[in-house]
């Protein structure tokens, strides 16, 4: 966190996997056809009713025996009922992990500051994708922060318990009850402050 603000935990930087983000990578427009028309159960026959374009057209197509023009492609898109880039493009293909955390009640690590005491929840899994927390908001004024609070990613407040104020450097105050949420830029100032006589409660997420 930045000048001097010791609420440390949105601050956290987790590892990515090398090379960062994925990009979607390029595939023959013929073969991504064909894998959009057999995942949607089509014969060449009823593709081509709905797309208004000749069976053995759009065979060619598939065996890359020729090259669809633009109006072809929109004939396509729109037949199928699919946007125009998926014919380019295919997503990367997604394994899935099987992680899991499950946090009881109470279990969270807890991690106190001068103006929030946090409870860290799903602590037990690494290069997480959301850092959720849930904190109790002991702050009454923006005097007791130093300065705005500043940090990478995005964040979402959902209020527990009680009532807060949220306050942005480019916002006008925003006043939250019970049930109310806030989506914010992370790298924008913010700050909260409970308006309750008791402490506010409230779950935090965080983009990593």
């Amino acid at each position: 966190m930045e000048n001097g603000v010791t609420d440390v935990y949105p601050s956290i930087a987790l590892t990515r996997s090398e090379g960062g983000e994925s990009k979607v990578g390029s595939v023959n427009i013929g073969e991504q056809l064909k894998a959009i028309r057999t995942k949607n159960k089509l014969t060449l026959e009823e593709a081509s009713k709905l797309t208004g374009l000749a069976k053995s057209t759009l065979s060619k197509i598939e065996n890359e025996q020729i090259s669809p023009t633009f109006m072809v492609m929109q004939k396509l898109a729109a037949g199928l009922e699919i946007d125009l880039p998926q014919l380019f493009t295919k997503p990367k293909t997604v394994l899935a992990t099987g992680r899991r955390d499950i946090t009881k009640a109470g279990e969270g690590k807890q991690q106190l500051t001068p103006t929030y005491e946090h409870e860290l929840l799903s602590t037990q899994l690494s290069n997480k994708k959301m850092l959720p927390y849930r904190t109790c908001i002991h702050s009454r004024s923006f005097d007791e922060y130093k300065d705005w609070v500043r940090h990478e990613g995005e964040e979402f407040l959902y209020v527990l318990e009680g009532q807060v104020q949220l306050l942005t450097e480019f916002y006008e105050p925003a006043t939250l009850s019970v049930g109310d949420s806030a989506y914010y830029d992370a790298t924008m100032g913010h700050a909260v402050i409970s308006l309750s006589e008791k402490d506010a409660h409230i779950l935090w997420i965080t983009s990593a």
